[in-house]
């Protein structure tokens, strides 16, 4: 009797950021680095968010914008992010909702400047942000942004 594995592979989800990230990067291709047209696109994803992703991502992007102006947004895997001035990902937001998780994510990649020593935090699990959570984190994307 034959029998048939079945291959765990991306979730529909995954396949669906994947679609997106495509339709961002031919987006980009075709209009070069317009910040405008980023802008446009991560306040779209964001206005698209369920309320309670949506009032955190406001306040993570609030707090990005007056922390580091010189970051430009986009989206990245159909996920509100900023990249620095080379066009590197600085840091992104990732929607509790995009892949059911119970919480948000905030994360920075490898463009953030935030080497401290052997071991440092390169993303944060966010339920709700209170004003010491946003002064703690706007001093990370401060530094994050060189």
């Amino acid at each position: 009797m034959a029998t048939s594995t079945k291959s765990a592979g991306l979730s529909d989800a995954e396949k669906a950021a994947a679609r997106e990230r495509v339709k961002e990067l031919k987006a980009e291709q075709k209009r070069g680095a317009d910040r405008e047209a980023g802008l446009k696109d991560l306040q779209a994803k964001i206005a698209e968010m369920e309320p309670g992703d949506r009032h955190i991502a406001q306040q993570i992007y609030d707090l990005v914008t007056k922390a580091a102006p010189g970051l430009d947004p986009k989206t990245w895997y159909g996920m509100p992010a900023w990249v620095n001035s080379s066009g590197k990902l600085v840091c992104w937001f990732k929607p509790s909702a995009k892949f059911k998780d119970r919480y948000c994510s905030f994360g920075f990649e490898q463009a953030a400047a935030l080497d401290d020593g052997n071991l440092w935090a390169s993303c944060y699990a966010i339920t709700r942000l209170t004003p010491a959570d946003e002064t703690m984190l706007a001093e990370i994307v401060k530094k994050a942004a060189g």
